[in-house]
């Protein structure tokens, strides 16, 4: 993508803002996705599920947040209520 009558510098900014951006949304995809599969074992009430995909999902979490493309304190957010609504579950499917 050619940005004509523009200088140097601003194409540059362009083209990393795009590259950026390509990065951001695959790390948000794959934060999206495992969520995702989580609620739906947690939906489900499988157990044996939750408590294999718990740490996964907190690990891609922490990524997105390492890679600055969630706020801490959302990622916090995110990794404790996955962690309460699995840990429900993880109770539940003990008794």
């Amino acid at each position: 993508m050619k940005i004509k009558g523009t200088k140097k510098q601003a194409r540059k900014r362009h083209r990393q803002s795009l590259e950026r951006r390509m990065r951001n949304r695959s790390v948000r995809s794959r934060v999206r996705r495992q969520m995702r599969l989580m609620r739906i074992a947690i939906a489900d009430g499988d157990a044996v599920k939750v408590k294999e995909l718990l740490p996964q999902t907190i690990s891609v979490i922490d990524v997105g947040w390492r890679k600055g493309v969630l706020h801490r304190n959302t990622a916090s957010r995110y990794k404790s209520r996955m962690a309460r609504q699995a840990m429900a579950v993880i109770a539940g499917g003990e008794n």
